[in-house]
């Protein structure tokens, strides 16, 4: 959660994965609004849950899954960090060229 020393994260979103009490504490402890969303089994669930802010995460999973689906991306064919970025730009291109034109 720690992610530099000017920035200060206000929520945490997880998936269910990350759905434990010492997870939830440890954001709160630092100030930060957990959004993970409860197990069937967990008790004392509270009747809140931010949405909103986990549909962003859906998004951006839905992008990394995108771009991944090129093969050089997803492999990491790339060793030099110019070239991965290179790639993976050419990548979002097509992707967004994919999304706009659907004719």
């Amino acid at each position: 959660m720690a992610l530099g020393p000017d920035v200060d994260p206000r929520a945490a979103v997880a998936d269910k994965g990350y759905a434990s009490k010492a997870n939830r504490k440890a954001a709160r402890v630092r100030g930060i609004i957990p959004v993970i969303p409860h197990n069937a089994n967990e008790k004392n669930k509270p009747g809140l849950f931010a949405k909103a802010i986990y549909r962003g995460r859906a998004r951006i999973e839905q992008a990394v899954g995108k771009l991944k689906r090129f093969k050089r991306v997803a492999l990491r064919c790339e060793k030099t960090k110019r070239n991965f970025a290179s790639i993976g730009a050419l990548a979002a291109a097509f992707v967004l060229v994919k999304s706009v034109h659907t004719a």
